[in-house]
């Protein structure tokens, strides 16, 4: 099955008959992507192979992998990180229970083992208000500390070449850079693209109503460019640093939530799509989809 987009690029399911997909990641030649509401992290060749990598009963989110090959998991509502070994036995890897107020999501794991790992902030399934919240770096100890704070919903990440976190805020119409300092500590904030004045309202529905961009999961390209899921308008957009946007792909009506560059030759953008992002509405059904394109410029960076 496959579709078109306005560019005349061919859209493929890759993957159907899933909850929510998020944070897909390519690695050894196949596809890492969590499924929220099914507490799975399954990884597929693309081409009909498929295989459940983990179980994850407190909801898994970011994916990410150590050094020496490990994989860390988010284990979103006890606010933990899990680590997979290669017999795929699930061990504790860190608690930032203490550290955030609420579920984690997206996280990010540099060349040194060190991952950064955000949070809602809020109970947004809840109706929750708005609020700013920090990220959290966790070392190769496991030792957890606070690297940054007063973010609008910190969600997807990259690290550009030349040592830059770049964090998607959700719910501030931006994405923000961070210089990564030889500590693994964060220095010199700034914007790295802002498509619009950020939100004043703490209302969830009315922020959303004035973003222009709602950046969600984000990957990055071999020239320095963002691919940016863009979570409540059906497209990616490829974005340079300052927010000119060179390219979007969109899926005709359903939304986007992550996306990530991988295949044989890094060409391959996977998109993570599913008609809504609201628990009540994607856990009692099976209708997420995971899409593939393909573009000129190949995966940069890390994740």
């Amino acid at each position: 099955m496959s579709d078109i987009d306005r560019a005349g690029r061919e859209l493929k399911v890759v993957l159907e008959d899933y909850s929510f997909l998020e944070c897909p990641r390519w690695h050894e030649g196949r596809l890492w992507v969590s499924d929220f509401y099914t507490e799975q992290v399954v990884a597929t060749d693309g081409r009909g192979h498929t295989e459940v990598i983990a179980e994850v009963s407190n909801e898994p989110s970011g994916l990410g992998f150590l050094p020496d090959g490990r994989l860390l998991i988010v284990s979103s509502r006890d606010r933990r990180l899990l680590v997979r070994d290669a017999s795929g036995r699930l061990d504790a890897y860190a608690d930032l229970s203490g550290l955030v107020p609420w579920k984690l999501n997206d996280m990010v794991v540099d060349a040194q083992g060190r991952a950064y790992v955000g949070n809602f902030g809020f109970d947004l399934m809840g109706g929750g208000a708005a609020r700013p919240t920090n990220l959290v770096r966790v070392d190769p100890d496991g030792t957890a500390s606070t690297v940054a704070d007063n973010l609008a919903f910190p969600n997807g990440m990259v690290i550009l070449p030349q040592g830059v976190l770049v964090v998607a805020e959700s719910l501030g119409n931006r994405l923000t850079a961070f210089d990564i300092a030889e500590d693994g500590g964060l220095i010199n904030r700034r914007p790295w693209a802002e498509f619009g004045p950020a939100p004043r309202s703490d209302n969830v529905a009315e922020a959303l109503g004035h973003l222009q961009v709602v950046p969600d999961g984000i990957c990055a390209d071999a020239e320095g460019a963002i691919w940016v899921a863009d979570a409540i308008h059906p497209r990616v957009i490829r974005v340079r640093e300052g927010g000119e946007i060179v390219d979007e792909i969109s899926t005709g009506g359903t939304g986007v939530f992550a996306c990530m560059l991988g295949g044989d030759d890094g060409r391959t953008l996977f998109l993570c799509a599913a008609p809504s992002f609201l628990e009540h509405e994607r856990r009692p059904v099976r209708e997420a989809q995971l899409l593939a394109t393909r573009v000129d410029v190949p995966h940069g960076g890390m994740p």
